[in-house]
């Protein structure tokens, strides 16, 4: 109950945080490639399929290029998917992710309950197929808009040590880890961008 009173304290000032950011980020997406500024993207969190949000960062159709580009991935110990300078990237699309912008709109999934403040990261459902059967119970608990995970090396972490950390949280988590966890990240945003 702590945790969720929490989450919709935190969810609510980050929707005021959206709710400023809004006119100017969409202007600029529209200016740029048009509509939509939004994106609602298929996530695994308590054991269900959830739509998160974001700002649309890439050219529309971005999905259907993923296969295209499978040789450039960089990530080949998992299922994840990144490539240095990746051209679906819009120009906008690139100083959002910079500065981790492109994730604010996350916190209405917090306050609508498909995600808490501090969680496992959520993966893509054909994620899960790659996930070892000792870290299979990950994708039953609340995802989170940050975690051990992210604070600790985010994408640059073998996939393997990303789903361990996240299994410690689960194993682990209390409010005083997710007030660190939250600290961490804010820290993060404000020194390194780039490095939640």
């Amino acid at each position: 109950m702590i945790k969720r009173i929490c989450d919709i304290l935190g969810g609510g000032i980050g929707l005021l945080f959206f709710c400023a950011l809004f006119p100017f980020v969409g202007a600029a997406i529209v200016w740029e490639s048009g509509f939509p500024i939004l994106v609602r993207l298929e996530r695994i969190s308590a054991g269900k399929s959830i739509r998160v949000y974001k700002f649309r960062s890439m050219v529309r159709g971005a999905d259907r290029m993923k296969k295209d580009l499978a040789a450039r991935n960089e990530r080949s110990d998992g299922p994840l998917f990144k490539i240095k300078d990746d051209p679906r990237l819009t120009r906008v699309g690139k100083f959002l992710r910079k500065l981790r912008i492109d994730e604010v709109p996350q916190f209405m999934n917090v306050l609508t309950g498909d995600l808490s403040l501090v969680g496992p990261r959520p993966h893509e459902p054909e994620e899960l197929s790659h996930y070892p059967p000792a870290f299979r119970s990950l994708a039953e608990a609340k995802a989170g808009l940050t975690g051990l995970s992210q604070v600790s090396g985010a994408s640059g972490l073998p996939f393997a040590e990303e789903l361990a950390l996240d299994a410690y949280y689960l194993s682990h988590r209390s409010l005083w880890l997710d007030l660190k966890i939250l600290a961490r990240t804010l820290w993060i945003f404000v020194s390194d961008p780039t490095g939640v």
